[in-house]
């Protein structure tokens, strides 16, 4: 790549690791982040530390929800790309902060899709998840399934994000690709996701909290897999699709739709395990009945995403739970 990509959420624990994999290739960057306080904003700051070391790397401290400010960073900057990863995240959060939600998540996507329309953008990518999957049971969770039945807002608004960012597409030849994620966990993670949670619990000998009594499974996923499939499917423009019987993650617009996930869903008590070994100490776990807005599974079928861009996890928890350990021994000085 060449030209100049915005990275929203870039302070954020994927934004952070996918605008390093581009600085680290010479591509100028342009970041924006609000720093909200959703988890500890000194990791925010320390991520942005890092990417600050890199010449081609640029900091706006800016809401995406901010009309003007936004309109502001198009016209100045002009990016060629752009990467939408900044979202109010959490399932939970969201049971107790829904206009936060809606604010962040819908009318700051409507500005990210404003900017592009105006300035000839080549390509957006943006971030949807694997909760539009909602109470779909049958597994693996494919792209082409229907996904009208989310269990959270947090679902809503991101099933949202897609059906807005296809009508900007159809109607104004946006190339566009939605990118569902799945459990992504690795070093820089957010404090909010249960590896975190449960690496500060246990070496405060604290016990964890296991939901569902430990009956869930979740495709997690490391965090350089998922950047080396982000990366290939930046330079993936996708192209207008006239084949006949379409599904969702295909479309007559310039519009792609993927999974992005390991493919290897892992059940709970087995990442514990795994956790319990890297650390060398023994969870005391108390378990609890499924929370509101929670799924007990997650499985991505990336048949869609390795035929268009050879996407291939190669990370199991064995190695990536490890690498994620290591990292928070270091950074929080823990012997």
């Amino acid at each position: 790549m060449t030209g100049r990509v915005l990275v929203t959420g870039a302070a954020g624990f994927i934004g952070f690791h996918f605008a390093q994999a581009l600085l680290a290739q010479g591509v100028a960057v342009v970041g924006v982040d609000n720093l909200n306080p959703y988890y500890e904003v000194q990791l925010k700051r320390d991520r942005l530390h890092q990417l600050k070391n890199y010449q081609n790397f640029i900091f706006l401290p800016l809401d995406v929800a901010d009309k003007a400010g936004m309109e502001q960073l198009f016209q100045q900057h002009q990016p060629e790309t752009v990467v939408h990863l900044a979202a109010q995240a959490g399932v939970r959060y969201s049971l107790e902060h829904p206009h936060t939600y809606v604010e962040s998540n819908l009318v700051g996507f409507l500005h990210i899709l404003e900017g592009c329309r105006q300035y000839g953008v080549k390509h957006l990518v943006f971030a949807s998840s694997s909760s539009v999957y909602g109470l779909n049971r049958k597994m693996p969770f494919s792209v082409g399934d229907n996904v009208d039945h989310p269990i959270s807002l947090y679902a809503a608004t991101k099933k949202s994000n897609e059906l807005m960012a296809h009508t900007y597409s159809y109607l104004f030849n946006l190339p566009v690709t939605g990118l569902r994620f799945f459990t992504v966990y690795g070093p820089w993670g957010r404090p909010d996701m249960a590896l975190f949670k449960f690496t500060k619990a246990i070496l405060e000998q604290r016990p964890i909290q296991v939901y569902n009594h430990g009956k869930m499974q979740r495709d997690f996923t490391y965090i350089d897999d998922i950047v080396a499939g982000m990366l290939g499917v930046l330079g993936q423009i996708p192209t207008p699709n006239d084949a006949v019987n379409l599904h969702p993650g295909v479309s007559v617009a310039p519009y792609r739709l993927y999974n992005i996930g390991n493919h290897r869903p892992v059940a709970l008590m087995d990442f514990i395990a795994v956790l319990e070994q890297a650390l060398g100490q023994t969870a005391m776990k108390e378990f609890l009945p499924m929370q509101p807005g929670d799924v007990p599974a997650t499985y991505a079928d990336i048949a869609d995403l390795t035929e268009a861009v050879g996407f291939l996890p190669q990370t199991p928890i064995e190695v990536g739970i490890p690498q994620f350990v290591a990292w928070y021994r270091d950074y929080y000085h823990i012997s």
